[in-house]
């Protein structure tokens, strides 16, 4: 019985799944750098699915656009029961993530140009532009009660909004080619959801198959698939009575396990494999690696408490609950921690060419740590708050 309630405290203690993830990280970067690192990218290269219905994709795919959209419908979840019932439910409170987010992603955007705008590598000034949801979420899941749970919500509302606008830039920038078909498709499911939920059913299985096509067609659409979680997140029936658990909350409980310690660290497994290698870091220092390093780790927290600062000065927005500009400067800088939207927008932004996307990856790796170094002391440094 000792071990058993061990064992369920430790699954649903967000510390826990901050302390998973982490470990995966540094077991990635031990396989890249060790022998092993050959046949691990082999086997993330190696594909496996349904070719007939066109969905044989590698294990990395699988991960980072299969199972991370459920990552994506578990926040977007949240997201929407705190807009309906709790913290964002206040509209100068949900709307601080709004403008946070828009200076999070424009003055790094900015800094990247200012080294780059002349260079061979100025088609990559978004990647320094995203919030890692999963790494920055889990850096302050471990900081417990030094935070309020106020901005634990608003660095994930932030994120989200973060990570939207960079998946808009994404297929408005970086997409050669959008299937219109597809995505009408999307448009047309995501238009049955909504009936579905104005017509007051309450079946999450009714919303979970057309979630499953909303992912096959906004796939194939060429817009980056975890998108389909987040709209499908924002239908699921909430609040059908006082006495009744909505399906919202039913899903979220259900979620919550297999995201935090399956979903999250196969995903730090797969995506923080990076080889260090000395003729990487020869030429290191240049505009590339200035331009995102500069953009994550100081354009970050510029951007979202300049931004913050002017909605609240002009009284469109208020800070969190238990919340000053000393913590709004410690999610600032959490919210350089780039990682997955930023390899992906420099992979983009640079194929076929590994040597600069080695770059970038480490250049990107060095600012995320650094940022989340910086935000994880920053907001340590707190007394503990009410909650």
């Amino acid at each position: 019985m000792i071990l058993s309630k061990y064992f369920q405290q430790f699954f649903h203690n967000s510390k826990s799944s901050g302390i998973v993830l982490i470990v995966f990280v540094l077991i990635s970067l031990l396989i890249a750098n060790s022998s092993l690192s050959l046949s691990f990218q082999n086997l993330l290269d190696s594909k496996f699915g349904f070719e007939s219905l066109h969905l044989d994709y590698s294990v990395s795919v699988w991960i980072n656009d299969g199972l991370m959209a459920i990552f994506f419908l578990l926040v977007g979840l949240e997201i929407k029961r705190e807009l309906l019932e709790g913290e964002l439910s206040d509209i100068k409170k949900a709307s601080l993530p709004i403008f946070a987010a828009v200076g999070g992603m424009l003055i790094p955007a900015l800094i990247y140009f200012i080294f780059n705008h002349n260079t061979h590598y100025k088609n990559g000034w978004a990647i320094p532009m995203a919030t890692d949801i999963a790494f920055s979420l889990a850096i302050i899941s471990l900081l417990g009660k030094s935070v309020p749970n106020s901005l634990k919500i608003f660095l994930s509302a932030l994120a989200i909004v973060d990570d939207l606008g960079a998946i808009l830039v994404i297929a408005l920038f970086y997409t050669d080619q959008i299937d219109w078909l597809s995505l009408g498709i999307c448009a047309g499911i995501t238009m049955l959801l909504i009936i579905l939920n104005k017509s007051g059913v309450n079946k999450l299985i009714f919303y979970l198959i057309p979630g499953l096509f909303l992912w096959y067609f906004m796939h194939h659409s060429g817009i980056h698939a975890t998108i389909a979680g987040v709209i499908l997140a924002f239908t699921i029936p909430t609040n059908i009575s006082e006495t009744e658990i909505s399906p919202l909350k039913k899903l979220e409980a259900k979620l919550h396990i297999p995201v935090s310690f399956l979903i999250m660290p196969l995903f730090a497994l797969a995506n923080t494999n990076i080889t260090f290698q000395k003729e990487i870091f020869e030429g290191f220092i240049n505009p590339l690696s200035l331009g995102i390093i500069g953009g994550l780790f100081l354009g970050k927290v510029l951007g979202i408490n300049l931004f913050s600062m002017i909605a609240i000065k002009l009284k469109w927005a208020a800070l969190p609950t238990f919340s000053g500009w000393r913590e709004m400067i410690g999610v600032g800088f959490l919210a350089g921690i780039g990682f997955t939207m930023s390899i992906f927008v420099s992979l983009l932004a640079f194929p076929n060419e590994i040597e600069i996307q080695n770059i970038a990856k480490i250049s990107i790796l060095i600012a995320s740590v650094l940022s989340g170094i910086v935000g994880y002391f920053i907001l340590k440094s707190n007394k503990k708050t009410s909650q």
